[in-house]
């Protein structure tokens, strides 16, 4: 079967290939929104999203793909407010997100601040502007979409956190797969402080990540974390010194898992990604459907003939 076809199982809400699958449709199949989402229905909706908070003036969300090592560093750029998300920036953050869907070279992600911090959350003009329910749920339906994909788009993600994230720069972490921080970070889901709930996914995304009690624990306590106890609670998988280049050690740290073949990167995140969300037979027929797609291809012949499996 083709890498395509593959593909074309699931929608680009479910982190694969943006293949022409109406959204919404296959993520119901996926079970991944629930039905209070119901006024949302159509690629036409979230576009319609898009347009409403691209008007939320002020920075921006950067894109540079690298052909050559499969690997796209995502910035998030609004240094004057340590990198807090407007609703242009969300706009292109949904932007970026479908450019990566349909990237058939790309391995892996990196999602960074610019300057010396990573997101402070939501920028308060913005917030200001939004500040009744109605457009809250816009918020959050629109960020939930694109976390989503952002989490389960086929490439091997990781969060590089310097400076602090806060609020809803840490739910942005949590939409990667790996997370990595400085030894002078910071991190806190501190909502609970303002009176309100994570509304970006990140809760959903952190219960899964730590496990209830631990995810109540941090979500209840607004606590700030610093890299050391971040990492004990397993919030993230790495410490990167203080002294070092944060992109340049993602770039590193990431490359060990995206020196391989794309195909073969991106079949096993999307296995794993399948896996966590799909009963069990459904799980394995995806995955049978991915071995077979590259069992006896090239380049798996070329592996065999330089006998790299022992090497």
């Amino acid at each position: 079967m083709a890498l395509r076809t593959i593909f074309r199982m699931c929608s680009v809400v479910t982190g694969l290939r943006n293949c022409g699958v109406p959204r919404k449709m296959a993520a119901e199949k996926m079970g991944l929104f629930t039905t209070h989402d119901r006024s949302i229905s159509s690629l036409d909706d979230y576009a319609s999203l898009r347009e409403h908070f691209m008007q939320f003036k002020g920075g921006s969300v950067d894109l540079v793909k690298d052909n050559e090592t499969g690997i796209a560093v995502i910035t998030l750029n609004n240094p004057d407010v340590k990198n807090a998300m407007t609703g242009k920036m969300m706009a292109d953050l949904y932007d970026t997100v479908g450019d990566l869907e349909v990237w058939n070279a790309g391995k892996g992600v990196i999602l960074r601040g610019s300057g010396t911090t990573f997101c402070s959350g939501g920028d308060l003009g913005t917030v200001r502007q939004i500040c009744n329910q109605a457009n809250g749920i816009k918020m959050s339906v629109f960020m939930h979409n694109i976390t989503s994909r952002l989490l389960q788009i086929p490439m091997i993600s990781v969060a590089t956190i310097q400076g602090t994230a806060l609020g809803g720069g840490a739910e942005l972490t949590t939409a990667c797969d790996f997370r990595l921080m400085t030894q002078g970070a910071r991190i806190g889901f501190v909502q609970i402080k303002l009176g309100v709930l994570t509304g970006w996914g990140g809760g959903t995304r952190l219960t899964k990540l730590l496990g209830k009690s631990k995810a109540l624990e941090v979500l209840a306590s607004g606590k700030m974390y610093d890299s050391k106890e971040a990492k004990s609670i397993g919030l993230i998988n790495d410490i990167l010194p203080d002294d070092s280049d944060p992109e340049d050690s993602a770039n590193e740290w990431l490359n060990r898992f995206c020196c391989w073949d794309p195909a073969a990167v991106s079949y096993t995140k999307s296995i794993v990604s399948v896996a966590e969300r799909s009963p069990y037979e459904h799980a394995l027929s995806f995955e049978r459907e991915c071995f077979s797609d590259v069992w006896g291809k090239p380049v798996h012949l070329n592996a065999l003939n330089r006998n790299i499996k022992h090497s």
